[in-house]
């Protein structure tokens, strides 16, 4: 058997035991490890599923340029799906992110626009308001907008949601993920909940986001947003794709706790992971202890690989810099 591309291998990722960072709780702990996928991350999915959505209704025509707004991994899983479909790419992302994950879309072939991080959503240099400003300009071009299409929730209530199922043998009670796009954690909560109602969905949240205080509130505080360091999670708008239906609770987490968490998961555990996967895992195993039973299963999604953020929570001088060796 083989592959006539890439992206066919996509998805089926492995569910693993977390062994040693979850000592003293009880239940099972599985980490879903979406590092695995060809791009080496979860955003391989939903990016592959936006392509083939635009393909059929017309808005991705050959020939064509796929401009998008991305922190890296949906910008990686959208440059493999050019290649293997033949269309161009062009992506913007804020100063913010590592180094590492702009090198990443060069080498695969894409147009990297960088924009200041620092600056409100509707500002022209946002990276939002250029992706769009780019595509609006160039001829025959399409911008997914992963936040607001839901062609991105849906490939994870088609792929990741029954995966995780039948891994766990329709064991799963709980389960949690770093929100956001929104996609993963409302795709999968919307399957699993079909599945089992009683499934707990928490999502996990950054200070310097709004997510959690709109969840509990309806209120969408401005007050709530602020820098932060964390890649991949939070979010100063409200994406189309995060249904707060879906997700019973937010829990927030510190850059310093994720970041940290994650370095445990490479040393402790052997997986050597992303930034926000750490965020999940703090925050998760956080709730774990106060609310898991002997008998209870809980997934976490592990959204990307180690390798995005070499220079940063990687390296002891950066992190030292930081004041979290």
């Amino acid at each position: 058997m083989y592959f006539n591309h890439i992206i066919e291998a996509v998805g089926n990722t492995p569910l693993v035991k977390l062994q040693n960072v979850t000592a003293g709780i009880q239940g099972t702990i599985l980490a879903k490890v979406e590092y695995m996928n060809p791009g080496n991350s979860v955003k391989d999915r939903m990016a592959i599923r936006m392509v083939e959505e635009a393909e059929k209704a017309g808005l991705l025509k050959p020939g064509g340029t796929i401009i998008e707004g991305t922190s890296g991994n949906t910008g990686m899983g959208l440059a493999l799906a050019a290649i293997a479909k033949g269309y161009k790419t062009i992506f913007v992302m804020s100063d913010k992110q590592s180094k590492e994950k702009q090198d990443v879309l060069r080498a695969v072939g894409a147009q990297v626009v960088v924009c200041p991080v620092d600056v409100a959503p509707d500002d022209p240099r946002s990276y939002y308001s250029v992706a769009r400003r780019l595509s609006q300009k160039t001829p025959n071009s399409f911008y997914p907008n992963q936040y607001d299409n839901l062609a991105n929730a849906l490939a994870h209530y088609e792929t990741t949601g029954p995966e995780i199922w039948t891994g766990t043998e329709g064991r799963i009670t709980h389960w949690a993920a770093g929100v956001g796009t929104g996609g993963t954690i409302s795709g999968v909560s919307k399957y699993l909940k079909e599945q089992n109602p009683a499934i707990v969905s928490i999502g996990l949240d950054t200070y310097g986001s709004v997510f959690k205080k709109y969840k509990e509130t309806g209120i969408f505080d401005e007050n709530e947003i602020y820098p932060y360091a964390t890649e991949g999670i939070g979010e100063d708008i409200l994406p189309k794709n995060v249904d707060f239906d879906l997700i019973d609770l937010f829990i927030k987490v510190t850059d310093k706790d994720a970041a940290q968490m994650t370095r445990r998961l490479a040393r402790e555990e052997g997986l050597f992971v992303g930034w926000s996967c750490g965020s999940a895992v703090f925050g998760a195993l956080e709730y774990a202890r106060e609310h898991l039973k002997a008998d209870d299963t809980m997934v976490i999604v592990l959204p990307d690989h180690g390798t995005r953020y070499l220079g940063k929570i990687y390296n002891d001088d950066w992190m030292r810099a930081q004041g979290w060796l």
